[in-house]
């Protein structure tokens, strides 16, 4: 089995994508060694659904968890990465034929590692799940699904029924993943977000590691 982890997390920064009517990320260095301080710090503001991050059962549910309840068996273990070919919608006749299993970690490597992460814009058009295929995916029984863009519904359709249906099934949510250099295949995933109580989402760092 190889040792060498892919990064897949989006880094921080200011100016980066965000979703629209979210805070942006900010970083303000407060002191300056520079300047004769002591030491270099900084501050941070931002929404806690900025780039590569997880969504709590609270994000949608109004009785949902919050973050900080998440297993962590949820983000830590095997995982598949499946390559999606078509260019606006992660599908059930495309997923079928991977006969998804009960407790499966599954990330949707699509069109959106390609191009989405390479501007500052925030793209409207995204590949993305739709209702139809969360309630699949609830069936299947899976425990957590991972995207390459920042919501697995879609900006204009699918954004709260997607989410929803995938919530309420118990399905923990890993968004804004950068699979540009990740093939599909059998991997080794560690994710982590943040544990912040009482959240309905926090931003993660998520790698993986190849184990075929």
């Amino acid at each position: 089995m190889s040792s060498e982890f892919i990064d897949v997390s989006i880094p921080l920064r200011n100016d980066m994508v965000y979703w629209p009517g979210d805070a942006p990320f900010h970083r303000l260095q407060t002191l300056h060694i520079a300047n004769g301080d002591v030491c270099n710090l900084s501050q941070i503001s931002t929404s806690a659904h900025i780039g590569t991050h997880m969504d709590a059962p609270r994000h949608f549910l109004a009785d949902g968890k919050g973050m900080e309840t998440m297993p962590i068996e949820a983000t830590i273990g095997p995982a598949r990465v499946i390559a999606i070919q078509h260019p606006e919608l992660i599908q059930v006749e495309e997923l079928e034929p991977f006969h998804l299993k009960k407790g499966e970690r599954v990330l949707f490597k699509t069109k959106n590692s390609e191009h989405h992460w390479k501007t500052h814009t925030f793209q409207e058009k995204f590949v993305h799940i739709p209702e139809a295929t969360a309630h699949y995916l609830a069936k299947c029984g899976v425990q957590t699904v991972g995207v390459d863009y920042l919501s697995v519904g879609g900006y204009e359709t699918d954004s709260a029924e997607t989410h929803r249906a995938l919530l309420a099934a118990g399905i923990w949510l890993i968004e804004g993943l950068n699979l540009e250099h990740v093939e599909p295949g059998n991997y080794e995933l560690i994710c982590l977000p943040l544990r912040i109580v009482g959240s309905d989402g926090a931003p993660a760092r998520a790698v993986l590691r190849r184990t075929e």
